[in-house]
């Protein structure tokens, strides 16, 4: 695309607002679409090189320092951005250069990323790597920071209620999208680009809906069975409730929770093209709203897609790594445990909880689920693995799922799946007198 100072300018404003991290940057690009009446080409520019920047900041700061006022000012980024990782060369950039700028941005192109930092290379913030350190070598660090930086897939959920896979799949073949089916979730799709898929038939009439694989293999952990009654504690917009729905064969009675009245509002539309009537949207006002002391005990399936620092996500939300810290990640523990304790309430003998975050810190993952096991012994571990191989999934794992982008091409996410213990049951052995009484006379 050819660059000009009216699309540097359009870029440069996006991003001095991004930058700021005072919103999140998808809400900053659709904020600046309304108020910027754009064509398709500036709106793909200013997008592409907005979420690059975030992706690539510490590299560009850094870039930045080499000029002579080391300032990193949004200018300055968006062409660091453009030079390094944008593929564009220093003849095209010239005419939007200011004196000393290709000098400076012809150092830029020459740096070896490879003998920087740990934390540049892999565009974390030197917070998060400590805190990864606890499971992870620097290797295993860069690795993960490295798969971060790259976008994410776009993956489609099949609905089954209303289409099978292989229906959605050929259809999408046929109109030339490079469309697969994905490795692990028997009914996800994933394409190598992004088409606009919101005015589709397809998804018009329900058939599919976008969510990550990594998301559809919590429902899977979950399994629910058609007659079951069944909590999405923390239910957002919907995506796994109307999965579980799906999976349910629209039977039974499946509750979706969140304290969010805007969110619920979303699920609505998506409710209504699911073709699924064996859903319930509930507003609660927190973890302990009378609803959930009144189906206490009752409930066959509980999922906890617990709020979380989302750091799973960067590769579609690079500016979180900014706009969390350690203080925020420590807050979202407290709420994390207190509404893990609430969601096992609901569980029946026997009933089965998913907790799951899109977190790559321990402490948000197997330091609440293991807090959680030691203050109730009503509760066991099945392991993840074993669960998944239950559901036909080849995929090995050990107690938990642990999913990372550089391993299976989804967002990192976690899950933990818990069951409330059955009464022991004794042996009728055991129940029976242990000398046979003596027979009557003949």
């Amino acid at each position: 695309m050819l660059l000009t100072e009216y699309r540097l300018d359009l870029v440069i404003q996006a991003l001095r607002t991004a930058l700021k991290m005072e919103h999140p940057a998808d809400a900053v690009l659709r904020h600046f679409f309304q108020e910027e009446r754009i064509g398709s080409n500036e709106r793909s520019l200013v997008a592409e090189t907005l979420f690059g920047t975030l992706r690539h900041r510490l590299f560009l700061e850094y870039a930045c320092k080499l000029e002579e006022k080391g300032i990193a000012s949004a200018r300055r980024m968006a062409l660091a951005y453009w030079v390094k990782f944008g593929g564009y060369n220093l003849r095209e950039l010239e005419p939007l250069l200011k004196v000393k700028e290709a000098d400076w941005l012809g150092k830029v192109k020459g740096i070896v990323v490879d003998e920087l930092p740990l934390s540049i290379q892999a565009e974390l913030p030197d917070w998060i790597i400590e805190k990864l350190r606890v499971l992870h070598n620097d290797d295993a660090i860069l690795l993960l920071g490295l798969s971060m930086q790259q976008p994410a897939p776009l993956d489609l959920r099949v609905n089954t209620h209303l289409a099978g896979r292989n229906e959605v799949l050929q259809a999408l073949q046929s109109e030339g999208m490079d469309a697969q089916a994905t490795p692990y979730s028997p009914m996800g799709i994933r394409l190598k680009y992004k088409p606009a898929l919101n005015r589709h038939a397809l998804f018009l009439t329900g058939k599919f809906e976008v969510q990550d694989e990594g998301s559809q293999l919590l429902g899977l952990l979950l399994a629910p069975k058609r007659n079951d009654m069944v909590v999405d504690f923390c239910a957002g917009a919907g995506g796994k409730t109307l999965m579980l729905g799906a999976m349910m064969n629209s039977q039974g009675r499946l509750y979706a929770w969140d304290i969010s009245e805007k969110r619920l509002t979303n699920l609505k539309p998506r409710l209504k093209r699911s073709g699924l009537s064996n859903v319930q949207p509930q507003l609660i006002a927190h973890e302990n709203d009378n609803k959930v002391k009144r189906l206490a005990g009752k409930i066959d399936r509980v999922l906890v897609d617990a709020p979380c620092s989302g750091l799973g996500t960067l590769r579609r939300n690079p500016d979180l790594k900014f706009r969390q810290s350690p203080q925020s990640v420590a807050e979202l523990t407290v709420k994390q445990s207190a509404i893990l304790a609430s969601a096992a309430r609901l569980l029946k003998k026997g009933g089965r909880l998913v907790y799951a975050t899109c977190s790559l810190l321990q402490e948000e993952n197997q330091g609440i689920v293991e807090a959680f096991l030691a203050t109730h012994p009503d509760f066991s571990l099945l392991p993840a693995g074993e669960v998944l191989h239950q559901q036909h999934i080849d995929l090995e794992m050990g107690d938990y799922l642990q999913l990372t982008p550089q391993s299976h091409d989804t967002d990192g996410f976690f899950a933990a799946v818990l069951e409330r213990n059955k009464p022991a049951v004794t042996p009728v052995a055991d129940i029976l007198p242990t000398t046979a009484p003596s027979s009557p006379a003949q």
